[in-house]
């Protein structure tokens, strides 16, 4: 029996596959195909995510985004350093604030 997957997975997925006996084709994918999927697996991540909340799920959100940003040519040290000057400039979310509503001037 075959099952198809069609999915970007981690990098020792197919070695953990043949590790178990099984087998299993995989390819490797061009730039513009790779950046497609990592596209779908940041969904696919925050759904399984939403569903049971672990920090397995939550880990794998952050995997997917490092190499989203790695394959935009931008070090996880660099993204760390814009998501931290962001922070610095706007806040982060510790305060738990929500934003009811914003009143503004007629012009």
């Amino acid at each position: 029996m075959e099952k198809i997957y069609n999915k970007l997975v981690r990098d020792k997925i197919p070695e953990i596959i043949t590790n178990s006996g099984k087998t299993c084709s995989y390819e490797i994918l061009d730039n513009e195909n790779y950046a497609q999927l990592l596209d779908q697996k940041l969904f696919e991540e925050m759904l399984e995510y939403h569903q049971d909340k672990s920090m397995e799920e939550l880990a794998d959100i952050v995997e997917v985004i490092y190499a989203i940003a790695k394959s935009k040519g931008c070090s996880v040290d660099e993204f760390d350093k814009i998501r931290k000057d962001k922070a610095d400039e706007r806040g982060g979310f510790d305060k738990k604030i929500l934003l009811k509503s914003v009143v503004y001037e007629e012009e």
